[in-house]
């Protein structure tokens, strides 16, 4: 494949995944959202369909690799790093392009949830710590989760130890069962097989992190968030940035390690 189907496969592939995945945190978390308070399990299968989505759509042109923690997996595999930077560019773009899209999708509904005093505090509101506690925490923002992922109890080698433990599973799904006939990306049936890891992996490890499990889902829409311009945001808590950028990213050098060594 040519670097110019990699990198557009990537940049629509990854679009595709961060705006079905990000809409479906969206959906769950906005004021006058049809799906507001659907829950945990919604934001599961609608990230695993988003992967499904996302696969099925790229993979004729990139392999669909859509996470930087697969491509660097499939170069160590492989030791093969020439196409890295191509495919690095195309998901940070397309995860970009997809968080963007979401917030045009519910334009109204950021709007409403984000100058409603209950939610973000200030003069007016309720002294409910149900409502006002996302707006006291200090650099959070009320609609940070629909755009990258933040800890529930912030312990950096924890978190760390979290996103690694859950690349790791991804990746060796990916590596062992989810590859096309080239080994260069994922094929019909491993889209289905990594759907479903990607589900499993946000019911049983999500909850500490959120799962990014990738650095490109977590850092682009991280830069959009800090991009636009929403009332109310907050900050992009930029301090706790640099994890779910590591630890896939480690994860992923792990899992082909062991993939070398034990299947290779």
């Amino acid at each position: 494949m040519s670097s110019s189907d990699i990198f557009i496969g990537e940049t629509i592939g990854t679009a595709i995944l961060i705006l079905l995945g990000g809409g479906v945190c969206a959906a769950v978390t906005l004021k006058a959202s049809k799906a507001r308070n659907a829950g945990w399990l919604a934001i599961t299968f609608g990230w695993g369909f988003a992967v499904l989505t996302a696969v099925y759509t790229s993979a004729p042109l990139s392999g669909a690799h859509l996470n930087p923690a697969v491509t660097v997996a499939l170069a160590i595999k492989d030791s093969d790093w020439s196409n890295v930077p191509t495919y690095f560019a195309g998901q940070m773009l397309g995860a970009m392009i997809g968080a963007a899209l979401v917030w045009v999708a519910y334009y109204g509904q950021f709007h409403a949830h984000l100058t409603d005093k209950e939610i973000v505090g200030g003069p007016g509101a309720q002294a409910t710590a149900a409502k006002a506690v996302e707006a006291q925490e200090k650099g959070a923002c009320p609609v940070l989760g629909i755009f990258s992922t933040g800890p529930e109890i912030r312990n950096a080698v924890q978190n760390l130890a979290t996103e690694i433990i859950g690349t790791v599973v991804l990746v060796l799904a990916v590596l062992t069962q989810g590859l096309n006939d080239s080994g260069k990306g994922l094929g019909t049936l491993g889209a289905l097989i990594t759907a479903l890891v990607v589900v499993s992996i946000g019911l049983s490890l999500g909850g500490p992190t959120g799962y990014a499990i990738n650095p490109a889902r977590d850092l682009g829409p991280r830069i959009i968030h800090a991009l636009l311009p929403l009332p109310n945001k907050g900050g992009s808590d930029w301090g706790y940035a640099w994890i779910p950028v590591v630890g896939p990213l480690i994860g992923g050098a792990i899992a082909a390690g062991i993939y070398n060594v034990a299947f290779a």
